[in-house]
């Protein structure tokens, strides 16, 4: 248990006296072993506040890391072929339901609407150009005026759209199946069929 102990600045000096006290159980951001220290020092000091700091979430897998600084590092260095599965967006409702499939990861010829930020709402336009080295895509009619008069497209992060239609190719029509198909066997793994349900009940 990490303790965190604020005190008024006027106050420094009972500070350093609550501390030595009990000098190797109460300090700033250290274990408190003993609770009769702690006790004594709240007892003497009122204005003294000692607090319990949040708890970390524990990691269960010891291959994966949750260092922030190294899971920027591979997503800011990941190879082309991590980041198109990185760079996918959800389906529409529609096109939810027909191919039982919740995202895909986007290509050039989808059409999409913007659906978060400056641009939302739009009409929906084609994915001119899917540029994975910054993370983003070009939509036909997302576009600004720089300041020389020509226009440019804007980059959208492919979480902020939604692909209203799919460019189909044979190679895409096989990645829809078979997540549609392990989708549905997600869903029905854990479920009691009648057969089984039946014996239970003999």
């Amino acid at each position: 248990m990490t303790l965190v102990i604020n005190f008024f600045p006027s106050f420094p000096s009972a500070f350093k006296l609550c501390a030595s006290l009990a000098p190797r159980n109460i300090g700033l951001a250290r274990p408190l072993g003993n609770l009769q220290n702690r006790k004594l020092c709240v007892d003497l000091f009122p204005f003294v506040a000692i607090a319990e700091a949040p708890r970390a979430e524990m990691k269960f897998n010891p291959f994966v890391t949750s260092d922030r600084s190294k899971n920027r590092k591979r997503h800011f260095n990941a190879p082309s072929h991590i980041r198109r599965k990185i760079m996918s967006s959800p389906l529409s409702k529609e096109l939810r339901q027909k191919y039982n499939v919740r995202s895909m990861p986007i290509r050039k010829d989808d059409e999409v609407q913007v659906v978060r930020g400056h641009y939302k709402g739009q009409q929906i336009g084609k994915v001119v150009q899917v540029y994975r080295k910054k993370y983003v895509i070009y939509i036909e009619r997302v576009q600004r005026e720089k300041a020389n008069g020509t226009t440019v497209h804007v980059g959208i992060h492919p979480s902020k759209v939604v692909i209203t239609r799919l460019k189909l190719d044979k190679d895409r029509k096989k990645i829809l199946e078979r997540k549609a198909k392990s989708r549905q066997v997600g869903k029905e793994k854990g479920k009691y069929k009648e057969e089984t349900i039946e014996k239970m009940q003999e």
